[in-house]
């Protein structure tokens, strides 16, 4: 007669944890002006301008606003590319990122 055990396997799947999600965070500053704010949200962004206008609006009264939330990768390069296009045009407009809690 066969050998006819038929139990499960046993074996654990190792748990894949989400990528952890990053926010763009504009800091206010007193010299760039609003108007170029609204401009750089727009362009790397994607904001229209009545969103892009409350963001900047928030920033400045309250020193900084959470702009999006992406991947890691993602947050970093929009955040660079929109202070390089700050600095190409001689303003001090800071981006940063921190992680999502």
């Amino acid at each position: 007669m066969p050998d006819t055990d038929l139990k499960p396997k046993t074996g654990t799947k190792p748990k894949l944890e989400r990528p952890r999600m990053h926010k763009v965070i504009l800091i206010n500053d007193d010299y760039t002006p609003r108007e170029f704010v609204v401009m750089v949200l727009e362009a790397e962004f994607g904001m229209n301008e009545a969103t892009a206008g409350r963001v900047m609006l928030t920033a400045h009264q309250k020193g900084s606003a959470v702009i999006a939330v992406y991947q890691r990768d993602i947050a970093e390069t929009k955040a660079t590319r929109a202070v390089d296009m700050a600095k190409k045009f001689g303003f001090p407009l800071m981006f940063t990122t921190e992680p999502e809690e």
